[in-house]
């Protein structure tokens, strides 16, 4: 019974903590860039906590797979100069990239602080300087962002099947078998990067595709309108869900065999 609540404290914790930094990278590139944010929350579904800002509303829901950060005019015609779609594409570009930045840089953070209690020990106790951690925890979370892309070449040229990718189940038993908090905190900052990185490819409903439509917007000199930017995004989504319940069904299937 004990270890159960252990483990879903550690699968909500690091779940919770992901959403967390990759929303408030959003929402603090927002309120920097002067767009209004209607609402900051950490997770979906029903409100189970509220609390009203100067002009946010902050929640915690019910559902912790993820979570939102709703600006003025982002989903809805707005004639506010503080609207989303009524600042330049620039600073749309940096506020919608912001979040998988952030997943990224706690990466290399977490890295680094790895790297300066127990994951190397230097030769010369003279290279073992601040620079150096720093320098290692950059080469980590490069050759780590290589690998993933190289998976996802694999995935297209037939050297490994969608089949052995790990969705939120396989992650969840990752987490659950971590022993000790430095294991804990490597398999956190490993999932940061794989969100960030992620988040960034050029799919619809994620945020490299919201950033492809900018572009795009940039290039023709004409807004997308909402209409079509919202069919393209429910295009991305309902793909992205049935991957998601594809490799999960296959993440259950593993653990039982």
């Amino acid at each position: 019974m004990i270890s159960a609540i252990i483990n879903a404290i550690k699968i909500i914790f690091l779940l919770g903590f992901l959403v967390l930094i990759h929303e408030g990278g959003h929402f603090l590139v927002a309120k920097l860039c002067k767009v209004k944010v209607n609402e900051f929350s950490i997770g979906f579904g029903k409100a189970i906590w509220k609390k009203r800002g100067k002009e946010t509303l902050y929640s915690i829901r019910i559902i912790p797979l993820g979570g939102f950060v709703q600006m003025e005019g982002e989903s809805e015609d707005s004639q506010d100069k503080r609207a989303f779609t009524n600042v330049s594409i620039l600073k749309r570009i940096a506020i919608v990239s912001a979040g998988a930045i952030v997943n990224i840089f706690f990466g290399i953070f977490a890295y680094f602080l790895l790297v300066s209690t127990v994951g190397l020990q230097f030769a010369d106790p003279s290279k073992d300087t601040i620079l150096n951690r720093i320098y290692y925890a950059g080469i980590n979370t490069g050759e780590f962002i290589v690998s993933i892309f190289d998976s996802l070449k694999m995935l297209f040229t037939n050297g490994i099947s969608v089949e052995q990718m790990t969705g939120p189940v396989g992650i969840s038993q990752i987490v659950v078998q971590t022993s000790g908090f430095a294991n804990y905190f490597y398999v956190l900052a490993v999932i940061s990067v794989s969100l960030g990185v992620t988040n960034l490819l050029p799919i619809p409903a994620l945020d490299g595709g919201k950033i492809v439509l900018l572009i795009v917007e940039a290039i023709r000199r004409k807004k997308i309108t909402l209409e079509t930017e919202a069919k393209i995004t429910l295009i991305g989504f309902s793909l992205l869900i049935a991957l998601s319940l594809y490799i999960t069904y296959h993440d259950v299937i593993r653990i039982l065999t």
